[in-house]
């Protein structure tokens, strides 16, 4: 195999930690290179692209916009035609249905090459739905060369659904219902923000919102047919993602072994705070880059079981801090598919217990 490179296109919410962490844990990953390509607009914050280089991180942009950098004093190291051919592993976090958009005109030229293209698309189709923890044992060696990356709700909702139904092997769900309760915006964004809460439409008739279908999706990889309903909507805020759930099992339950088995999760953290302003504001003082890198965060007052085998609570999703933990696993991964897991140890302090 060639040179451990990955290249990370885009510079936004999931983009900017990625590249950041690549970069500063690449030694203990095993990764020999990270180059990223931002987008065109990031030439209004010549502050963070230079951050990100000198994090170690190196600058491609296509040929036509390489003047406009230069000229604003950013390095380009490679145009980003070069950077794609020149790394293993091609992360893409550039907006909603670019990635599709790039697999058929570029990414599609690599299959069969030994490469490997991980996105965090919203649609479906790009590749094999991927969340860390939950489907690795899906993954397929010489055969997976393009995957997605599930929402940070999804997989907050999968890793409470293999928590809590899944026992010794055995599914014992009977159905899982969801409200994922979103914030409008990230904080580094200055658009898309509303000022009421605004519903979103169920569009999926087995599953209404894409949440529960990619949920579903993951878990059918590894040859389980789940029952799962989710809605959602947007609240007039910039902290974190809530998620409702109420999962109906198959065997009773009782409340200490429901926090015993999300113990038993490293992914998960359990809280007793209720308010995502003092989660937000843990992750800012005590995470690195200010965020939680764990899969979910339980809150423990908020759990209930209810007639023995029926499970109710509440769980704050690390919005791109568990997507950002995924595609890091899934780009190590690759280059390591027999002792990825070894090596993902090394960022054992990005995950908590508590919060």
């Amino acid at each position: 195999m060639s040179r451990k490179i990955v290249h990370v296109i885009g510079t936004g919410t999931v983009g900017v930690p990625l590249i950041s962490i690549l970069t500063e844990r690449k030694a203990q990953l095993g990764i020999e290179e990270v180059t990223f390509q931002p987008d065109l607009n990031a030439l209004s914050n010549k502050a963070l692209l230079k951050g990100l280089v000198s994090r170690g991180a190196k600058l491609c942009v296509t040929e036509m916009q390489a003047d406009q950098f230069t000229s604003m004093g950013c390095k380009v190291e490679y145009l980003a035609e070069e950077a794609i051919d020149r790394a293993g592993v091609v992360i893409d976090c550039s907006p909603e249905g670019e990635a599709l958009n790039a697999k058929q005109r570029v990414y599609s030229s690599y299959i069969g090459a030994p490469k490997c293209f991980v996105a965090q698309a919203r649609e479906a189709g790009f590749g094999k739905d991927y969340a860390y923890g939950i489907n690795d044992e899906a993954l397929e060696p010489g055969k997976d060369q393009f995957i997605r990356v599930v929402s940070c709700n999804a997989q907050n909702i999968a890793s409470i659904v293999k928590s809590l139904a899944f026992h010794e092997g055995e599914n014992l769900l009977e159905w899982g219902r969801f409200l994922c309760l979103r914030r409008a915006s990230d904080l580094s964004e200055d658009k898309a923000f509303i000022p009421a809460p605004q519903i979103s439409i169920h569009h999926d008739d087995e599953y209404g919102t894409y949440q529960a279908r990619d949920t579903a999706s993951l878990f059918r990889t590894l040859g389980f047919e789940l029952d799962l309903f989710s809605s959602s909507l947007k609240v007039n805020t910039q902290y974190l993602h809530v998620v409702y759930f109420d999962l109906k099992l198959r065997k009773p339950i009782t409340l200490p072994r429901v926090i015993t088995r999300l113990e038993n999760n490293p992914l998960i953290a359990l809280t007793n705070h209720t308010m995502t302003n003092l989660v937000f504001a843990f992750a800012r003082d005590i995470g690195f880059l200010g965020r939680i890198f764990n899969q979910a965060v339980v809150v423990v007052p908020s759990l209930q079981v209810k007639n023995d085998n029926e499970v109710i609570g509440f769980s704050f999703s690390p919005q791109d801090g568990n997507s950002v933990f995924s595609s890091i696993a899934a780009a190590v991964w690759f280059y390591y598919p027999h002792s990825y897991r070894e090596k993902l140890q090394n960022l054992n302090d990005l995950i908590f217990a508590e919060v």
